[in-house]
């Protein structure tokens, strides 16, 4: 289990291919910023006139984002989103593709939005690598959602996995694109000063990942605390995962926006304090199990 001195909680967060559609009516409730109908007034003209939000997403990394049996997108980010949608009176579609794809498609205009547990940092907000230099505009994120990354191995820990210095001389899979693949680069000069070099499988998605960690492959997989816990819990993973060690680098899932709409930024995060303040969104989360990763106000790059 984690270490709940390590859970995220509200006060950090306060700190700190085709179109797949949701629709619903719309909340009664009325919001801040000048109420229900005047963020609606808000919405940028192209998106009111659609009157749909096209939102990227890989929905293959369950339970934040995934198809359903009946190929819908479900999870956390599908039903938040509708909920957004709901209130700010839009239809919403998700657009599956590879995780690597969403904030480039963001920056392009291909898509109004993404959520896809895209974990919100300062390197995206500002579009640099890791030694500062640019390499693309960046992005703004609505932070959601507190999380961090976990060490996944199979059931027994055979290896005795228990923090990143362990992984050395070793294999760890990933998805590649994500801040967990960040992480395993930056550990492999750790690894190498130590005499025992680590190796990387970057793959296109986490169940390839779980597939080599469960096949013996790959030692470890790294991803999000509640995708992890639902991989230890989960049916159909049939009990051959487990966490190793406490979580790491805790941080905050953001819903992805382009720099230049700032006033769809403004609506999305108006209207997620809404649904934070009427209590929809601590049933959502509470629906999947996850309530200790709420966060208490809809924050604006908060991530480091």
């Amino acid at each position: 289990m984690l270490d709940d001195s390590r859970t995220p909680s509200r006060l950090l967060a306060a700190l700190g291919a085709g179109g797949l559609l949701l629709s619903g009516c719309a909340s009664a409730e009325v919001g801040p910023g000048g109420g229900q109908s005047g963020l609606r007034a808000r919405i940028p003209e192209q998106i009111k006139k659609a009157g749909l939000l096209r939102i990227a997403s890989n929905l293959n990394y369950a339970p934040v984002d995934f198809k359903g049996a009946d190929g819908n997108p479900a999870g956390i980010d599908p039903e938040l989103a509708a909920a957004i949608g709901r209130y700010l009176g839009l239809k919403v579609t998700f657009v599956d593709m590879p995780f690597e794809k969403v904030i480039p498609a963001v920056q392009a205009k291909e898509v109004d939005l993404a959520m896809s547990a895209v974990i919100d940092t300062k390197q995206r907000q500002d579009g640099t690598d890791e030694y500062g230099r640019q390499k693309n505009p960046g992005v703004d994120f609505i932070d959601y959602f507190m999380t961090g990354t976990s060490i996944l191995v199979r059931t027994g820990n055979p290896l005795g996995i228990n923090n990143l210095d362990s992984l050395c001389g070793r294999t760890v899979a990933v998805q590649r694109g994500t801040v967990q693949d960040e992480l395993a680069q930056r550990q492999t000069a750790a690894c190498t000063k130590l005499g025992k070099p680590l190796q990387i499988h970057s793959l296109d998605t986490d169940d390839k990942a779980l597939a080599e960690v469960a096949a013996g492959t790959a030692a470890a997989d790294l991803n999000d605390y509640p995708v992890a816990e639902y991989n230890t819990k989960s049916a159909d993973r049939g009990g051959r995962f487990q966490l190793a060690g406490g979580y790491l680098q805790p941080g905050p899932y953001g819903i992805t926006v382009n720099k230049e709409s700032a006033d769809l930024r403004y609506v999305v995060s108006k209207a997620l304090d809404q649904l934070i303040r009427n209590g929809e969104y601590d049933k959502l989360l509470a629906k999947w199990n996850v309530e200790s990763g709420a966060v208490s106000s809809a924050v604006v790059n908060g991530g480091l």
